[in-house]
């Protein structure tokens, strides 16, 4: 292929988009995106929100989406590894649709940097595979509302995302505002390690934590063992049981959070926390007001036989402060748990409350009986609902 000439305004794409219902516009960004970038944040009736990994931002895009939103996910084909696990484990089962605009680096028969080549001449073949709709991106102003039409009608018959790739040159330029420095947040408050006795189960603890938060409380359940325990202590239609896509779940909270006027927490595992730390970053930028994001540490990967993670050396409410969250701390037994949950609850967040907690589970421990796909349409509808 041989380079282009300009052909399609940033600002027909995006506010045909627009007027589809598209948003929020999340990613990370690449020169040939900036366009699209930049007029979505001089928007001031359209969110951007900058990701730190594309796969964080999908997790967030499907958040998002159960909360009713049509979430559109920007970013470079160099980045299409980081979404290899969430679009196979988290957007297919729970089929949750979001529009991707992917830019193809290393389109062949273009000069591009080494790193590229390969990736430049799989994207399509590799979208195909974890079996992702794509096109070519509108190649002038009159295919837009048209080619948008198609993806937005081929979503809502798959439940799956639809990818545009984006070729070098097809977009034109933008002259964004002149940006100012946003404000100083004040630092959070890191409470003192508190105890009340022994550690308890991860499955009382779920139990203890599903309670306080009662049923008006989305819950983002990790994958593994502890979104099973939820399931066999209590199921409800505002528990969302994450299979799969590990260390997503807190993305997917904020996502929920983000865009859905009601309490949100997580239940996340040490392991899957570690995995996707970054995550932590972007909770704390957004500061969700009504957050709750619950690590419960056996210091192990429990579902896959016990062995040793490495968060005996990490200080999780440390870095949570650290990351801008409004408080954190951490909290052993039943008593201090409930203090925590109770003080989160009564202020601003977002909080994390780090619960020490002892490793296996009981025998015999069910899995939900609820397919993925069914567990989120309840819980989209559960929220639309709160």
């Amino acid at each position: 292929m041989t380079e282009t000439a300009t052909r399609v305004s940033s600002r027909r794409f995006i506010d045909a988009m627009t007027a589809r219902g598209f948003g929020p516009w999340l990613g990370v960004p690449c020169s040939f995106l900036r366009p699209f970038i930049d007029y979505v944040i001089d928007r001031d009736d359209l969110d951007y929100v900058a990701s730190t990994n594309e796969g964080e931002a999908l997790a967030m895009a499907v958040g998002a989406q159960l909360a009713g939103r049509q979430p559109v996910v920007m970013l470079q084909n160099s980045g299409l590894g980081n979404l290899v696990n969430p679009l196979a484990s988290l957007t297919y089962p729970f089929r949750t649709p979001v529009l991707l605009i992917i830019t193809l680096r290393g389109d062949p028969g273009l000069h591009d940097e080494p790193q590229h080549e390969l990736m430049g001449s799989t994207t399509r073949d590799l979208l195909g595979l974890l079996e992702v709709e794509n096109e070519w991106f509108p190649a002038n102003d009159a295919e837009v509302e048209p080619r948008v039409d198609h993806a937005l009608a081929r979503m809502r018959e798959t439940g799956l995302p639809f990818a545009f790739i984006l070729r070098k040159n097809v977009v034109d330029g933008y002259d964004p505002r002149p940006r100012t420095d946003p404000p100083p947040r004040p630092r959070g408050v890191l409470h003192p390690a508190a105890a009340s006795g022994a550690k308890l189960s991860r499955r009382d603890a779920v139990a203890l934590l599903a309670d306080v938060a009662g049923d008006s409380t989305a819950i983002v359940a990790t994958t593994g063992k502890t979104g099973r325990e939820l399931f066999e202590f209590r199921d409800r239609a505002t528990h969302f049981y994450v299979v799969g896509s590990m260390g997503c779940a807190s993305s997917i909270g904020l996502g929920v959070a983000r865009y859905q006027d009601a309490p949100v927490m997580v239940l996340d595992g040490d392991g899957a926390a570690l995995m996707r730390l970054e995550a932590l970053a972007g909770i704390g930028h957004a500061a969700p007001p009504r957050l709750i994001h619950v690590i419960l540490d056996n210091q192990s990967y429990d579902s896959t036989g016990g062995q040793a993670t490495i968060s005996a050396s990490v200080n999780f409410p440390g870095i949570a402060i650290a990351c801008g969250y409004a408080s954190a701390c951490s909290a052993t037994g039943a008593e201090a748990m409930r203090a925590a949950m109770l003080r989160a609850q009564q202020a601003r967040g977002p909080h994390l409350i780090h619960v020490p907690v002892g490793l296996g589970a009981a025998a015999g421990l069910g899995r939900p009986d609820v397919a993925p796909r069914d567990v989120a349409a309840r819980f989209r509808a559960a929220l639309a609902a709160l």
